[in-house]
């Protein structure tokens, strides 16, 4: 099996320290986890707030899934991109969707809310803040500040997640195959810029 920066936890260690902090048996078994519980205090803080996003922050699952596929294929994070479209499919997003994402402005089909995200989600991986442009988008199609600060901590936070599995080269479990299907991988070549931008780049 491939190893990443920091060698994987054997599974009975990484269950052992996950059940100090109270982080659930099964997510020990995860090359995330067998890499992250090297520090358990950090581990058990990082999967409170990914917790609390994919449960309470009260941002719809689907939105959430393309934020984090974005984010995934823009930067180039082949764990993330893998194992988030398999969750995607369970909060309701159809394969031609997920494909969709990695050229998302060349899609008609996304709500202007799933536009706004996504919008911001590039900006923020590209520039590291949402455009005053972009906000006031944002402000018309999340109309609570909890919402908006729920798409904000959401970007930011798997920003930070793709960051860390990237530069910790957390590899894929075994068994596990890259995806999608035909073929195209996510590389940081793609950056956070469609294509139609970088079609109007190489004019």
């Amino acid at each position: 099996m491939p190893t990443g920066r920091l060698p994987l936890l054997p599974v009975d260690q990484a269950a052992s320290a996950a059940a100090e902090v109270d982080i659930i048996e099964l997510k020990a078994h995860s090359c995330l986890y067998r890499s992250l519980l090297h520090h358990p205090q950090l581990a058990a803080r990082i999967n409170d707030l990914i917790d609390t996003l994919m449960t309470d922050a009260g941002l719809e699952a689907r939105l959430r899934e393309l934020i984090v596929l974005r984010i995934g294929w823009s930067n180039g994070t082949v764990y993330q991109w893998t194992h988030h479209w398999r969750i995607a499919q369970t909060v309701g997003l159809e394969e031609r969707e997920l494909l969709a994402v990695r050229d998302w402005e060349a899609n008609q089909d996304w709500s202007p809310a799933e536009r706004a995200a996504l919008r911001a989600t590039d900006e923020t991986v590209r520039n590291g803040v949402i455009s005053p442009s972009t906000w006031d988008e944002c402000r018309r199609e999340f109309p609570t500040d909890a919402e908006r600060l729920a798409l904000v901590a959401t970007i930011g936070s798997w920003k930070m997640m793709s960051e860390v599995l990237a530069s910790l080269e957390v590899p894929l479990e075994d068994g596990v195959a890259p995806w999608p299907p035909d073929g195209m991988a996510p590389g940081r070549q793609h950056g956070a810029t469609s294509t139609n931008e970088q079609r109007q780049e190489h004019r």
